[in-house]
């Protein structure tokens, strides 16, 4: 993500021509700094320096923030001061000094809310919510990004909600809600290119780019990341070249074309090295050795990604070196070296379960169940495997939990707009009555032919009242229909969940019975795991949560049998509710962990219980109640 910056514009009239455009002379904006006097105007032409140099020479930036700082503090110009503090924030986070970074950010902040500065507000809290993003605080910068968006819509600052709507797509590409984050890089580049600001455009065919990626489509975030690194190039932005570089040399990996992959990968390391950006070159160097792991060149991956270690230790980034040990273990496991790589893979564990990363430890729990059996362990292999499957299957489930939160953001988005639209339209209305109100006071006075003139006018508002109340009615009977429509999903969702639990469950116990015969150490586990599943095996939370679910969907059903039949019993009513969702013998037996004859018994007493016939199907009853 490139931390964004702001133009203040129009504040300086001398250099309208030079820095009202995207590109910046740097020669005529040095010059004219140094014959300035000390006055605000040199602040500015220090501030439209600092812009020109951020991506481009960080130790320049930082030079000309510090004097934009100096000569302000001199002045006593708040503003300045405010705008210095904001520009050192991004310096420092490009060089992944974030306590600094957060320091800087948060100090321009104050000044910008003691002077009422909306702008500096602005681009202060963009400034905090990316420094979260960067470490990976999704749910908190995407917090502090919608007060941000709010904020600036109400101020009707383009630039601001172009750059938030930009920002909240990055997030949510990287919470893995590609919907939102589709529609908001678009309404980002819409206003972008209504501002012609080249190199923000620059920066939404990077970020559509991304989206394609994970969508797969390779080919195409191939041709964004293209189109973005043209314009990069053509105002020679280094910084955020490196980033495209190496984006496209992943694009090129996954394709399985190493050679330009490789070639990519090092015009990367060259530009990021330039930009000093120890982050990107890290990333590169871990790239690098994957695509030589994947052509089985093990020794060339090891020498590439032990250097990105070794590098991203120098600037503590444990994510990136956690990523590149993996990697490394995967080698050492190739060359035949299972020694090196368990040691790795300890190391790895020990980051991911401190920080809760649970896709490395996936991984890691995969390389380390190979690892154990390249060194013949295999009972460990076992375990480590187990993990990491009961793992998969959890993460399995947070993505089809992910997939339900996405579509009530997006369900909540859509009604707060449909309730804004209302809202819009009652003031039409009140408008329209006030204008019939005064009008009907001068007809009034102008006798007959004019009251004949207001009585049409007033069967015309009636007439359009009835019309606008129908577009409410419709409006808010589509918002019922979504509601439902999602609650469908939710609850198909937590059915899903309770048949996965219960099925893995299963099977994890009938591999449990399999090695009842084992050594002796493995008894007294087998006995405390099989207590333990029993334990959590369809809990009566799951069966509540999934109750309610239902009742919401299908018209509290429960409520219904229970009238109609007072004596039907809970175990009953669930066994009725597996059936009205069309859960075959099978999966409702794998669900309330019980044999597939006993549900056949079970739904043959509840038939009776009903008093229904032979010729009446059990399942089509329930659905007809």
């Amino acid at each position: 993500m490139k931390t964004i910056t702001t133009s203040i514009l129009g504040l300086m009239a001398p250099l309208c021509l030079v820095v009202g455009q995207n590109k910046m002379n740097i020669d005529s904006l040095r010059t004219v700094f140094n014959n300035q006097p000390l006055d605000t105007l040199k602040v500015k032409t220090a501030n439209h320096i600092v812009n020109y140099y951020m991506y481009r020479n960080p130790d320049q930036a930082k030079k000309f923030a510090d004097l934009e700082l100096q000569i302000s503090n001199e002045l006593n110009y708040d503003t300045g001061v405010s705008l210095a503090y904001y520009q050192l924030g991004i310096v420092y986070n490009n060089l992944d000094k974030l306590d600094s970074a957060r320091y800087y950010y948060n100090s321009s902040l104050d000044i910008a809310e003691k002077i009422q500065n909306t702008v500096h507000i602005s681009q202060a809290r963009r400034g905090l919510a990316i420094l979260e993003f960067s470490q990976g605080n999704l749910v908190t910068a995407d917090s502090i990004n919608n007060i941000d968006l709010e904020f600036t819509i109400k101020q009707n600052d383009t630039m601001g909600t172009a750059l938030a709507y930009d920002f909240k797509g990055t997030i949510n590409q990287n919470r893995g809600y590609y919907s939102i984050a589709l529609t908001n890089v678009l309404k980002g580049l819409a206003l972008f290119e209504q501002l012609q600001d080249s190199i923000r455009i620059a920066d939404s065919y990077n970020h559509l780019a991304t989206l394609e990626h994970n969508l797969k489509n390779h080919q195409m975030a191939i041709d964004y990341n293209k189109k973005a690194l043209a314009i990069y190039e053509d105002y020679n932005d280094t910084y955020y070249q490196a980033q495209a570089l190496n984006d496209i040399g992943v694009m090129y990996m996954n394709l399985e074309n190493t050679k330009e992959a490789l070639a990519f990968f090092d015009k990367s390391i060259i530009k990021s090295k330039a930009a000093k950006v120890s982050s990107l070159e890290a990333a590169a160097l871990t790239n690098i050795g994957s695509t030589y792991i994947q052509i089985k060149e093990y020794q060339k991956a090891i020498e590439h990604l032990n250097q990105s270690i070794e590098i991203a230790s120098t600037i503590n980034a444990n994510r990136r070196i956690a990523i590149a040990r993996n990697k490394l273990a995967g080698a050492y496991l190739s060359l035949g070296k299972p020694k090196q790589a368990k040691d790795l893979l300890a190391e790895v564990k020990n980051y991911a379960l401190d920080t809760g990363n649970m896709s490395i430890l996936k991984n890691a729990l995969k390389l380390e169940s190979q690892t154990n059996e390249a060194m013949g362990n295999f009972p460990l292999s076992l375990e480590s495997h187990k993990r990491y499957l009961e793992l998969s299957d959890s993460l399995l489930n947070l993505e089809k939990i992910k997939e339900i939160e996405e579509l009530r953001i997006i369900f909540q988005t859509e009604k707060k707009e449909a309730e804004l639209a209302l809202q819009e339209e009652e003031i039409n209305t009140l408008n329209a009555k006030a204008k019939v109100d005064k009008l009907t006071k001068g007809l009034y006075a102008g006798g007959m032919a004019s009251a004949l003139a207001l009585s049409g006018l007033l069967v015309f508002g009636y007439r359009q009242r009835i019309k606008k109340n129908k577009i409410a009615r419709e409006k808010q009977e589509a918002i019922y229909k979504q509601e439902i429509a999602h609650k469908k999903k939710e609850l198909a969702s937590q059915t899903l969940h309770l048949v996965q639990k219960n099925t893995f469950i299963q099977e994890l116990m009938e591999n449990l019975e399999n090695i009842k015969n084992s050594p002796e150490k493995f008894k007294m586990e087998f006995r405390r795991m099989v207590m333990l599943l029993k334990k959590e095996n369809a809990s009566d939370k799951d069966w509540e949560v999934f109750k309610t679910y239902f009742a919401e969907v299908h018209n509290d059903f429960d409520q219904k049998l229970k009238t109609i039949y007072p004596d039907i019993s809970e175990k009953e009513i669930r066994l009725a509710a597996f059936l009205r969702m069309n859960l075959t013998t099978k999966e409702i037996a794998a669900t309330l962990n019980v044999l597939p004859d006993s549900i056949l018994k079970s739904k043959y007493r509840l038939k009776k219980k009903l008093a229904l016939d032979k010729e009446t199907d059990l399942s089509e009853f329930l659905n007809s109640l």
